[in-house]
């Protein structure tokens, strides 16, 4: 019972530390909003006055290159302390509580799908060209480039494939460890020792039959745990490379847009979650 309380306080932990994550994550898309309008304003403003143009263009990337710097380094930070949970609870982490059941609908070994990354990166990139194409159709598209995901290079374009490959190949190693994790559940020893608990059971000993076998149990739960812990260490790692791989692929304005896209993204599905389950809950209450 005890060790059932302190893994209960562990998990309000994380918890606490996740609604916290969000909550900055709100203070950031809130800067990030911030930046990528004043940067949008100076290069126009630069574009009327050519002296100043590279200099505000100059300085304009450096304040976003250090803030996407910042944001990144806070998905690291995350990431980190994530880690460090899951050596203590590893099924908490691949299980979130705290997350709505939307969001567990749509989970990818405890987290967001790596490759779901780039089908973001292109729906917001075609959302900013059909503006870009529709601003200019009604004469309103001034001369001056925005820089946003409408303005990407062919290299880029041919980076972000390349990512997008590799990124999907690991995706599917990591999903074939995985599944072999999952049908690990049904090999020998735990056929074997379920069988054993269950005759002891029917056999209506005095004794409590699944205490007797705790230390088997415990064994050998610990090193699918285990098993479990690796899996979600490398998902983990490869969803923080996949974000600094498409952060550094983009200019500094560009990789403010994504991440503005993928904070909003995650920051609504996030509240709708909620909205959906007490509703449900609601409904569920009535007599």
């Amino acid at each position: 019972m005890a060790n059932t309380n302190i893994l209960d306080a562990e998990r309000e932990s994380f918890h606490r530390f996740f609604e916290c994550w969000l909550d900055e994550q709100n203070q950031r898309l809130h800067d990030l909003t911030f930046a990528a309008k004043n940067n949008t304003t100076a290069t126009t403003t630069a574009a009327t006055n050519p002296a100043t143009t590279t200099a505000a263009i100059n300085t304009s990337s450096t304040s976003l290159g250090k803030l996407v710097e910042r944001v990144v380094k806070h998905y690291e930070h995350y990431y980190e302390v994530k880690s460090r949970w899951a050596k203590q609870d590893v099924l908490g982490m691949l299980s979130p509580s705290w997350l709505s059941s939307l969001e567990d609908a749509f989970l990818w070994i405890g987290g967001w799908r790596p490759s779901m990354a780039f089908h973001l990166f292109l729906s917001k990139s075609g959302l900013q060209l059909e503006a870009r194409v529709s601003e200019f159709i009604r004469g309103f598209c001034s001369s001056s480039s925005k820089g946003n995901l409408a303005d990407l290079s062919s290299h880029q374009l041919t980076q972000m494939d390349q990512m997008q490959q590799r990124t999907v190949k690991e995706e599917r190693d990591i999903s074939e460890k995985m599944d072999k994790q999952q049908e690990a559940v049904a090999d020998s020893s735990m056929v074997n020792l379920s069988h054993v608990i269950t005759e002891l059971m029917n056999a209506g000993s005095g004794d409590d039959p699944v205490a007797e076998e705790d230390p088997r149990v415990e064994s050998a739960l610990a090193s699918k745990e285990q098993g479990l812990e690796e899996i979600l260490h490398r998902a983990d790692n490869l969803r923080l490379r996949t974000l600094k791989s498409i952060t550094h692929i983009l200019t500094p304005i560009q990789a403010v847009h994504f991440l503005i896209a993928a904070a909003e993204l995650h920051l609504r599905v996030h509240d709708w979650g909620k909205e959906k389950d007490a509703t449900t809950h609601a409904h569920s209450s009535q007599p």
